[in-house]
């Protein structure tokens, strides 16, 4: 892989490695900037390009498209670490370039792309930042028109991103440039990409897609508006009209994040899938936050029913699917804040009882001309091109930027961080207890509380056993990670009392999880 690099320090020193150490991996960011590698124009696929081919003449004009990634990750001059979890980030865009779909964003270097991307990074992670193909119909004078190109535009996209993760899997295999977990991959989709994390892990057999929104005519189950036979089965291979072929690596993510989007239909939910985070404005106006219609931006025209994340959240839940997180505690704000709204009722729309994994904002609404908000973390340079381009079919000297500050007033990059402050805050600590990647709370029981007071580690530092004892509560097991939340050593104990013989453990810093019915105790040990 051809790469780039910032501006990064010349030498990497011992002094450059310790804030690593002080700070909790995935948690918490461990690198800055300066130790950010940046590769950007990665080819990863070819394939024929929907948007710019014409079918309907004889003979037809076939067009191919080099798909790319950026891949940002913790310079390695930096990072001993060799298996780091890979991220691979779905921009928004309603599979149009921008202008075309009415807004000045809608690539993979978008800026709430880029400030996603580099803040993983940070954490420890590799993030890519990945292009897909565009094309379809938002303009079809009939309903079927626009529900059958796009629902084929998010097949496509999908075969997109699959082969993305296998073009990964199979670098990891081969020279493993950028030094990732192929077994650790997390999917993170923003707006149209959001519809295609949810789809991602939910779509996985072929009678999925004859359900009846799929069917251009009901009295002919048999046949979908995604021809197979065309466009390719659900791993993206065959087809008349695709050009992808079976690497031997498999597609599949452990881990799903959408940013806005929704499911397809509740249906594809199955209880083993990945487990899924969600972020969704209450009263988004394109993406419904419960059940609903997806709405074309531009021309407001209906296209089909999904279940926003209100909805897809309960039933992951009540699958057992975020079983690996629902235990985190509250006492972080992003929990608590998450968990302080279900159940509740936010004028006229009612929050699910329990939907674990989903933070809904909260942001005030508009009247017209003005619309509510979809997409908070989103900003752009009101100066570039394409915000002062006017899209096809809008009023003459209206641009991207005016229609789509329509629906983001307060735009800015100061504003889209602090949400992906949040976001980061809230997704992350299910990432890390889904993958395993640490110790699976923030806080975990309450530094006051009994439990917590009653813990002892000692001694500390150690040099051959350790003993943790606790006066209030049985210990139910207890969990080791080395600085880079890699899991060293665990057992179950059910007892007051435990030794942990070192056999082995090199010197260091090390986090302790102590689990107890009640929840878990963190402490740090050190072994010389």
């Amino acid at each position: 892989m051809k790469k780039v690099l910032r501006p990064v320090l010349a030498m990497a020193t011992a002094a450059a490695l310790v804030p690593a150490l002080a700070q909790e991996r995935y948690l918490e960011e461990v690198f800055t900037n300066d130790q950010i590698l940046v590769s950007p124009n990665i080819p990863y696929a070819t394939n024929i390009d929907f948007l710019t081919s014409n079918f309907s003449v004889d003979p037809p004009v076939i067009n191919t498209i080099e798909l790319m990634m950026d891949i940002y990750e913790p310079d390695q001059a930096f990072d001993t670490e060799t298996a780091r979890p890979l991220v691979i980030y779905a921009h928004t865009g309603d599979f149009l370039p921008p202008v075309i779909n009415g807004s000045p964003v809608g690539i993979r270097t978008d800026s709430c792309a880029v400030e996603m991307c580099m803040r993983m990074a940070r954490h420890g992670y590799v993030a890519a930042s990945v292009s897909y193909r565009n094309g379809w119909r938002p303009d079809g004078a009939t309903l079927e028109l626009r529900r059958g190109t796009l629902l084929n535009a998010v097949f496509r996209g999908l075969h997109d991103l699959k082969q993305s993760v296998r073009f990964l899997r199979e670098n990891a295999a081969t020279t493993n440039d950028v030094a990732i977990d192929p077994n650790k991959v997390i999917l993170i989709g923003e707006g149209t990409g959001g519809y295609m994390a949810q789809a991602y892990i939910s779509l996985d057999q072929g009678a999925e897609m004859f359900i009846e929104k799929f069917l251009p005519d009901p009295f002919e189950p048999t046949v979908s508006y995604i021809d197979t036979n065309v466009v390719g089965n659900i791993e993206g291979f065959g087809g008349a009209l695709n050009m992808y072929t079976d690497n031997g690596f498999p597609s599949e993510v452990q881990f799903a994040v959408n940013l806005g989007g929704a499911l397809a239909d509740s249906s594809w939910a199955d209880g083993g899938e990945a487990p899924l985070v969600s972020f969704h404005t209450v009263f988004d106006p394109f993406a419904p936050f419960g059940n609903g219609i997806v709405i074309v931006p531009t021309t407001q025209e209906q296209v089909v029913p999904v279940s926003g994340s209100n909805i897809s959240q309960q039933i992951w839940n009540d699958l057992g699917n975020n079983a690996s997180f629902a235990s985190l505690p509250s006492g972080d704000p992003y929990t608590a804040r998450a968990r302080s709204l279900y159940g509740t009722t936010i004028d006229g729309v009612t929050i699910s009882p329990s939907p674990e994994g989903l933070f809904p904002f909260i942001r005030p609404r508009h009247t017209a001309p003005l619309q509510d908000e979809a997409s908070p973390w989103q900003w752009w340079d009101p100066n570039s091109a394409a915000a002062m381009a006017t899209p096809p079919g809008a009023p003459a000297g209206v641009t991207t930027h005016q229609l789509s500050m329509a629906s983001n007033p307060d735009m800015s990059g100061a504003k889209g961080r602090t949400y992906i402050d949040t976001i980061m805050g809230y997704m992350n600590p299910r990432i890390v207890c889904a993958l395993n990647l640490g110790p699976c709370s923030l806080v975990g029981l309450d530094e006051n509380s009994a439990i917590a007071r009653g813990v002892e580690v000692f001694p500390n530092p150690a040099s051959d056993r350790v003993t943790f004892t606790s006066t209030e509560a049985p210990i139910l097991s207890y969990e080791i990670f080395d600085v880079n939340g890699r899991l060293v050593r665990t057992a179950r104990v059910n007892n007051t009392t435990a030794v942990m013989e070192r056999q082995g453990l090199k010197p260091g810093a090390y986090n302790v999880q102590l689990r107890f019915e009640d929840g878990a105790v963190a402490r740090k040990l050190m072994l010389d």
